[in-house]
């Protein structure tokens, strides 16, 4: 795949080789939600919507791409899936929305990983699992609260903490506090949350906290089942994900006045001005960061 992402893929000049690429593409199967025409449309209303605003285009299509290729998790690790996506099916979307600035020395690129990378990294994949991360059953909203700090896809997806649910709406929770104030740099706040989640994870045990429902697996395949006869997501509301069950408010209500304190004690790097910031006062004190006891 490397040697098919020169510099005038990655600058929009030409499109990646077609027919070696097709040619080299394994079939995934008959069935409606492999299409590839629904998410060609999807990309081609995104660069339409969002062409003076490209990052705000991320929480428009991350869940409107999670309900049109409706997979599981094991089938959404495929990297193939989404390096065809790429490279294949929209590769301008790619340049349009991941290239740098026009230089000097020649035009804006988006790098390699945005075509074939990591899943956070992926330009199709890292919107795809922003969904299924973040996502509160079959609600959409969070994703779009997820989406609205790129340093949320580009930092907090990375952790392994976040597959538990609680922990994914509660950091998500604590941002949106952020927002409503009209905090500034939500980026460096993110990062910052990430970093003091993740790392307390290694001694308080979230699970244990704030424990998860298990996923209603018959649920989530029913959902994916009715993609054969399923309408094209909705541009102007959202579309409604698989009914496998909400994530405990319970448990979101006991994580958030933790995270609460861990943002209020971690040191905040201010990228804008290249050093670290005190932590804020104002935000609330005061909640004891106690290991669980034995007997949970």
């Amino acid at each position: 795949m490397a040697k098919h992402i020169g510099r005038a893929v990655q600058t929009g000049q030409e499109r990646p080789p077609q027919v070696a690429l097709r040619r080299a593409a394994e079939t995934l199967g008959a069935a409606h939600r492999w299409r590839t025409e629904p998410v060609r449309v999807l990309v081609d209303e995104a660069m339409r919507r969002f062409e003076d605003r490209r990052t705000a285009a991320d929480g428009w299509i991350a869940p409107r791409l999670h309900a049109t290729l409706r997979m599981t998790r094991a089938e959404a690790a495929d990297g193939r899936l989404w390096n065809f996506i790429a490279m294949v099916v929209a590769p301008d979307y790619v340049v349009w929305r991941h290239k740098g600035s026009d230089t000097g020395g020649g035009p804006g690129a988006a790098t390699a990983a945005r075509f074939s990378g990591p899943h956070y990294t992926q330009a199709f994949s890292r919107l795809w699992w922003a969904a299924e991360l973040f996502r509160d059953g079959s609600d959409y909203h969070p994703t779009e609260t997820a989406c609205r700090v790129q340093d949320v896809l580009q930092t907090t997806m990375r952790l392994d903490v976040i597959d538990h649910r609680p922990t994914a709406q509660a950091i998500l929770k604590v941002l949106e506090r952020r927002l409503a104030a009209g905090a500034s740099r939500p980026g460096d706040l993110a990062n910052a949350l990430s970093a003091a989640v993740n790392a307390a994870g290694s001694t308080l045990v979230y699970d244990v906290l704030a424990p998860d429902r298990p996923a209603d697996t018959d649920a989530l395949q029913d959902w994916i089942d009715e993609a054969e006869d399923a309408a094209a997501a909705p541009w102007d509301g959202l579309p409604e994900g698989p009914q496998d069950g909400e994530v405990s408010r319970a448990s979101i209500d006991a994580l958030v006045p933790i995270f609460e304190q861990l943002l209020a004690e971690a040191p905040i790097r201010d990228r804008s001005a290249g050093k670290k910031n005190v932590p804020d006062p104002r935000l609330p004190t005061g909640v004891r960061l106690d290991k669980p006891s034995d007997h949970h």
